[in-house]
């Protein structure tokens, strides 16, 4: 018989090193992974708050040219402020002058009409196969348990009202504290960013303002473009206080989503008591604007206006609407194209990448801007240094813009 070795009759398999691995963190590590939980545990908590700072600096953004307008002509900046503040004022009460009261009095007639209003919608209803059950649960509708079931949700959704009534006057006074301490704010800014990067910064604002530009002008082109169909159609089809309706249905076409079911509500209801056909032509009409809209116009418009492209506007609509809801939905093309932009200034070239001509130009020029702003800001204060890069870099985007102009192909050649 075959003789084996003690060892391996002992352990006859011998079993592998059990090897342990240690993962040791630093404790700047942990107090860095510790701070960014907290900081993103701290920015939910005050979404609400930065929806008000945002929409504070858009309206910053909006107001700043017409005041930088004012300023070119002798008026000073204090006057030019009080001044653009109270065209607003007088242009939001006069919007509220004008649309409410008249869209409470159709409110109130519809309500009149109501028992009325319910005998031509259940006519209608039962004439065809497809809606008779829909006439038969109207016929037997029960107000008070309708209302009753729905209390809650009616709360909620006046809490909710009245809440962005009041961020929206945070945001307004806010915008006014902004442009009034506007040279405080901006030194303070340039105060903590070394001045190698005051150039870049100065752009960086520019775009910015550029940005908020465009998307408060495609706002305004497309509620201006609501409100003249909609006017066209309620008049066309005899509904009365169609102007008021219109004006309703343009400001909340500004509310993404749910503008259009706000929009065809009191339009639907108002066409309705003129008749089933008038009532089916509105609904069915607006429907298909909304689709126009929705799939056409906001991509072109928004696009063209904030250099993004449609399937972007499109993606940035849903993914802003199903994080933070309406206010997310509104702020989500500006936030979107925002982003692009500083993606595109603060890029960081990787192993391998070859630098683009366009580059080299915008890499070139900061350098020659960069070298002048220094010559004109040696022992400037912040404060007066960054009305000198903003100078400096707008004078260099409006040359952008003449040569992008310059070399822009006739039409006729074109043709």
């Amino acid at each position: 018989m075959t003789q084996y070795p003690e060892k391996f009759a002992q352990n006859p398999s011998p079993s592998k090193e059990k090897k342990t691995i240690r993962i040791e963190l630093a404790r700047s590590t942990i107090i860095a992974i510790v701070a960014v939980v907290l900081g993103f545990a701290l920015i939910s908590q005050l979404v609400p708050v930065i929806f008000v700072l945002i929409t504070a600096l858009m309206l910053v953004g909006t107001l700043n040219p017409a005041v930088a307008w004012l300023e070119r002509h002798r008026i000073r900046r204090f006057t030019s402020i009080a001044i653009i503040f109270a065209v607003l004022m007088v242009v939001l009460v006069a919007l509220a002058v004008f649309t409410v009261p008249p869209f409470i009095a159709q409110v109130v007639s519809l309500v009149q009409q109501e028992p009325e209003l319910r005998g031509r919608l259940i006519k209608f209803l039962a004439a065809y196969p497809l809606t008779e059950s829909l006439a038969d649960g109207l016929r037997h509708i029960q107000y008070a348990a309708l209302f009753k079931s729905y209390s809650s949700e009616a709360m909620a959704f006046s809490r909710g009202f009245f809440e962005i009534i009041a961020y929206g006057a945070g945001s307004f006074f806010l915008a006014l504290y902004i442009m009034i301490d506007r040279d405080r704010l901006r030194g303070a800014l340039f105060a903590v960013i070394p001045r190698a990067h005051h150039i870049k910064l100065a752009r960086i604002m520019l775009n910015l303002e550029t940005i908020v530009g465009g998307y408060v002008r495609g706002q305004v082109l497309t509620c201006t473009m609501m409100t003249v169909f909609l006017f066209i159609l309620l008049s066309a089809c005899g509904v009365p206080n169609a102007i008021a309706i219109a004006a309703f249905g343009g400001i909340m076409d500004v509310l993404p989503f749910v503008g259009i079911f706000l929009t065809m509500l009191p339009a639907v209801l108002a066409a309705l008591a003129i008749g089933g056909v008038a009532a089916t032509v509105v609904f069915v009409l607006l429907l298909c604007y909304e689709e126009f809209e929705s799939r056409i116009l906001i991509p072109i418009v928004y696009g063209r206006a904030l250099r993004l492209p449609s399937s972007i506007v499109l993606f940035a609509l849903i993914a802003g609407g199903t994080l933070y809801g309406i206010g997310g939905a509104l702020l989500a093309l500006p936030v979107a194209a925002t982003l692009l932009m500083l993606i595109d200034e603060l890029k960081v070239e990787l192993p391998g990448e070859s630098p683009q001509p366009k580059d080299l130009a915008v890499q070139k020029d900061d350098i020659v801007g960069e070298a002048e702003y220094l010559r004109r800001t040696n022992g400037m204060p912040a404060e007066e240094a960054a009305g000198i890069a903003l100078e400096i870099s707008g004078d260099r985007k409006l040359n952008e813009e003449d040569k992008t102009s310059d070399n822009s192909i006739p039409l006729e050649n074109v043709v």
